[in-house]
């Protein structure tokens, strides 16, 4: 971002990588400052006049390098800052006072993400606990976004009883339970909106609806399946709990073939869009085919649909007859079997599906054209790899943007694999 402050544009990554880059020759330029004046003092060529003279402009320019570094705006510097991890962010609060001053810049501290891994053995794996602690001690009320790895509990637990203004919280791998998500919300039951915990297996329903009662802001939910029941889902619909926005599920199976998943009835779903009637139902799969019984035999809320291992065309049927409300739809693989009839009857009974994306599946060039055609200008976004198109009779690989994008209103190709 500095570049981009003296009036230069590049890319976000360019920005880290020049910002990184500079960091680091800064301080090797700090540490080795000493090193590099004893060696032109002790250079034959120091004694010549010229060269005098211009050692000593080099040493004039070098200098006035560090000075500027050092007198760069906090602004600038508080930008810098928010690109490093935090560990390079307490290197770098060692340079001068004035860094030092950044480093405990209350608005460095909203969002930050803590690591900490009890089987890491590198120093750059993982945060380390002391200073952990230290940024709680002195940040943890300023925190509002907050992304948390960890194998402790106990960890979590400080933080959320130090915080007093967590909006976003994200927790993946880490044990928490009902006790922490009890003093999580005793503490922020004002500010919080967004709560995401993936691998939980000992927080309860209870635990859920604890946070649904007391944090009145809460606006996006996001839970693992085998947490959501009927129960859950009437609770979290009458009228003293909270209008959800958003509400994520992630099915995932961790014992491929070993587990069973249970249903959830059309009344429960039914329940929750009639207290929240704006709520994007979000579902991640990450199943085996055969593991995919329980779901959309009847109808199902579900506005946004994502499935990372290979689905089966009965389910991608019964989506189309069971999923009214469905937005975007991207199935990342199939299998062998063209999904003709499957896409035409999403096309058909989906009224409100704006984003399609497909790979690794087979459709014939004919039918995808017929779902364009059935869907429209509503197609927002359309990705479709090339080699998920299979020609046919009517139409081949070169005729299909051209009827595509006819039908869209726009320009449209299919989505090529680079060639490295």
């Amino acid at each position: 971002m500095l570049l981009c402050a003296v009036g230069v544009q590049v890319s976000d990554g360019n920005v880290e990588n020049m910002i990184t880059k500079s960091f680091n020759v800064y301080r090797m330029k700090r540490n080795n400052l000493s090193l590099v004046n004893k060696i032109i003092q002790s250079s034959p060529a120091v004694k010549q006049p010229k060269v005098g003279f211009f050692s000593s402009l080099n040493y004039t320019h070098r200098h006035t390098v560090l000075l500027d570094w050092g007198s760069l705006p906090h602004y600038v510097v508080l930008r810098i800052f928010q690109y490093l991890p935090l560990i390079d962010r307490a290197r770098a609060s060692s340079v001068c006072r004035k860094w030092n001053e950044v480093f405990h810049i209350p608005d460095l501290w909203r969002k930050f993400e803590f690591e900490l891994n009890q089987s890491a053995t590198s120093y750059f794996k993982s945060t380390h606990p002391d200073l952990i602690q230290q940024i709680i001690k002195k940040h943890a009320t300023h925190l509002q976004y907050v992304s948390f790895k960890s194998h402790f509990v106990s960890a979590l637990t400080v933080v959320f009883v130090n915080s007093k203004s967590l909006s976003s919280i994200k927790i993946e791998d880490t044990p928490v339970d009902d006790p922490s998500l009890k003093i999580l919300v005793a503490n922020n039951s004002d500010t919080l909106r967004l709560l995401k915990m993936s691998s939980y297996p000992h927080v309860s329903s209870d635990g859920i609806l604890c946070v649904a009662d007391r944090c009145q802001g809460l606006r996006e939910l996001a839970l693992n399946y085998y947490i959501l029941s009927d129960e859950l889902l009437l609770a979290l619909s009458s009228e003293t709990h909270v209008n959800l926005e958003h509400l994520r599920i992630d099915v995932v199976s961790e014992n491929p073939g070993q587990i069973e998943f249970h249903s959830i009835k059309k009344q429960s779903w039914d329940a929750l869009i009639k207290h929240s009637p704006g709520v994007n139902v979000v579902m991640y799969f990450f199943l085996y085919e055969e593991e995919f019984e329980a779901f959309f035999k009847e109808e199902t809320p579900v506005t946004h649909l994502y499935f990372g291992r290979s689905v089966s065309k009965a389910i991608l049927g019964r989506i189309g007859l069971n999923c009214p409300r469905l937005i975007e739809l991207v199935v990342c693989t199939n299998g062998l079997q063209t999904l003709d009839t499957e896409l035409i009857c999403i096309a058909e009974h989906c009224k409100n599906l704006t984003a399609l994306g497909l790979s690794e599946c087979e459709v014939s060039c004919s039918a995808f054209i017929e779902f364009v055609r059935l869907c429209g200008k509503r197609l927002t976004q359309l990705s479709v790899m090339e080699d998920v198109l299979i020609p046919d009779d009517e139409y081949s690989l070169d005729k299909v943007h051209t009827e595509v994008s006819k039908h869209l209103g726009r320009m449209w190709f299919p989505d090529v694999l680079p060639v490295w």
